[in-house]
């Protein structure tokens, strides 16, 4: 299962960072790192269930939620959204429904 969540990594970076090629191998290397760390992880432990957990979780959301930006003017950017990318209505937000910071106040003490 590691290897397999460890595959998800690499190709949710390909997809995040593609045409960024520094990028995708501090990425790569980054993911590497973390999998060589966890490598003497027992064989079904709870530690290692968490990290394939984790792992998973991080390659999803380099697949769903990084868009690259490249800048095309001085105020504007073009962004690369590609067909993985996460998208979704402005309903949700408006309703104040989802991880957003309706009905809170800016600076309350």
């Amino acid at each position: 299962m590691a290897l397999q969540a460890y595959r998800h990594i690499l190709r949710a970076t390909r997809i995040a960072f593609q045409g960024d090629f520094n990028t995708l191998v501090a990425a790569r290397y980054q993911a590497r790192q973390n999998f060589e760390a966890n490598r003497g992880l027992a064989t079904g432990s709870d530690e290692l269930s968490k990290q394939i957990t984790h792992a998973e979780e991080v390659a999803k959301f380099l697949k769903e939620n990084v868009v690259q930006g490249q800048a095309a003017g001085e105020d504007n950017y073009k962004l690369r959204i590609h067909e993985f990318t996460e998208r979704g209505d402005n309903e949700d937000i408006k309703k104040g429904k989802g991880n957003t910071l309706a009905d809170t106040k800016c600076c309350s003490a």
